[in-house]
């Protein structure tokens, strides 16, 4: 064992040291609530899939030969499926449909069906199980998603995703040999159009750039240049950030510097359609290692990660999400043992096994301090490594945002994408029959006019 993984070690071992004293204090408080001879079986809903599901039925196993043993706690995993299901499914219970499953003790929601849920005064109030001490250790702001927009903490936090750019390193070398751009002008939005501008020229027509959600770049780009992107429940469309976010997309997505496409960014770079893609850190694992080309031919790249792009003197803020872990109200004995597991499973040891290879964040102050190092002993795979590192500077450095829940807020995200991913597709090829004939820029200001004005009108 080196010494770096040594010192990760002893500050690991400290946390979960506490954490076990917390336990034993908090156990010792309800002395007879829990028998290692009469144990009591906590249902558990989950939303994870693929690797996600094998390493929490791992740590769901070793909980149970360990702490659940010793504490008289049976962890059983009762249905697995993705959020919309379980949603569904915990909606069917909570409005008592016929036929609806009961509720599971323990479940991994997220904050729209939270709030629901919530004002049916179905969920816990976590600050019965975990006091302000063991909350200090989490890292805030994704301890205030599971706040709900208000005082009261009823999600803990158990992994979080954030949004990164994915680059084609191979393809953008060569590009910038020639024309001498950098990498460190994908820092900034307007850095990204320009060199999108530039690779659309050089490349004979091809986009660079693919910002995989288009309300989530308006969303962040808003908060970064100190607006408000929601307005009464809708959209705050008149305010000038605003137009400066809708400008350096709609310029680029028109000309063919930024593809207007509808599906996700892996595929554009997997077959070189584009090389630059602002997309969700839980996708690293579906980001290929090679490029096949449309006359089938394959090249092998370098993926690099960069940090989410800010605007021009903006703030370094991007976004987070990810579910959390929730426990229903039943009696004192259910409710202590759902603590406890919820407070073993998001310890730092755990969070950074449950996290690891996935693209996933983990949770407390402690994790997230050495998870690069950590890391790097027990990732084999070298992009999720890049990932971790950029991740853990960009936790450093920026502040992680997440919107507010309100009624309609899905359909108002599907309705944004839909509409401005349309207006981009008919104005490209609107602007590709007048180019030849025109120009490219009286192309565009002909192809441009009033369509900003007619998108606010709409709304």
């Amino acid at each position: 064992m080196n010494m770096m993984y040594t010192k990760i070690a002893k500050k690991t071992a400290l946390v979960i040291i506490a954490l076990l004293v917390s336990i034993t204090f908090f156990t010792g408080c309800n002395r007879g609530l829990l028998n290692p001879k009469d144990p009591v079986k906590i249902i558990f809903w989950h939303t994870y899939g693929q690797q996600m599901e094998a390493a929490m039925n791992e740590l769901v196993l070793e909980f149970n030969e360990t702490v659940g043993k010793e504490r008289g706690i049976i962890i059983e995993i009762g249905f697995v499926a993705d959020a919309s299901e379980v949603n569904e499914q915990l909606l069917a219970t909570a409005n008592n449909e016929r036929g609806a499953r009961s509720f599971p003790d323990v479940a991994i929601i997220y904050p729209r069906i939270g709030v629901a849920l919530a004002e049916k005064d179905l969920l816990l109030d976590l600050s019965a199980q975990l006091s302000s001490d063991e909350l200090s250790h989490y890292v805030p702001d994704f301890l205030e998603e599971g706040k709900l927009g208000g005082d009261t903490l009823f999600i803990l936090p158990i992994a979080k995703s954030t949004e990164v750019i994915y680059l084609n390193k191979t393809a953008f070398d060569r590009f910038a040999d020639d024309t001498g751009v950098t990498i460190s002008q994908l820092a900034t939005m307007e850095g990204i159009v320009d060199v999108s501008e530039k690779y659309h020229q050089w490349s004979g027509g091809k986009a660079f750039f693919y910002p995989v959600d288009l309300f989530n770049t308006a969303m962040i780009g808003m908060q970064q240049l100190g607006e408000d992107w929601f307005n009464d429940n809708g959209l705050n469309l008149t305010s000038p950030a605003f137009e400066r976010i809708w400008n350096s997309y709609f310029q680029s997505a028109v000309m063919g510097g930024t593809a207007v496409f509808d599906n996700y960014g892996n595929y554009l770079m997997m077959t070189g359609e584009a090389l630059c893609v602002s997309g969700t850190s839980a996708s690293i694992t579906f980001y290929p290692d090679h490029v096949t080309y449309s006359d089938n031919t394959q090249e092998d790249i370098e993926l690099t990660i960069l940090p989410y792009p800010v605007f021009e003197n903006g703030g370094k803020i991007a976004l987070q999400r990810g579910g959390g872990m929730c426990i229903f109200k039943s009696d004192s004995r259910r409710e202590l043992a759902a603590g406890i597991f919820l407070k073993w499973l998001t310890a730092p040891e755990q969070n950074l096994r449950f996290t690891a290879h996935t693209g996933y964040m983990p949770v407390t102050k402690a994790a997230f301090e050495d998870f690069v190092s950590m890391q790097s002993e027990n990732v084999m795979d070298e992009n999720v490594l890049k990932l971790y590192t950029v991740i853990r500077e960009m936790q450093r450095d920026y502040t992680f945002y997440f919107p507010p829940v309100f009624d309609g807020l899905d359909d108002l995200q599907r309705s944004y994408n839909r509409e401005i991913r349309n207006v981009a597709e008919t104005s490209r090829s609107q602007y590709l029959d007048l180019a030849g004939e025109y120009g490219d820029e009286e192309a565009f200001i002909a192809v441009s006019l009033g369509v900003f004005e007619g998108l606010i009108a709409q709304k």
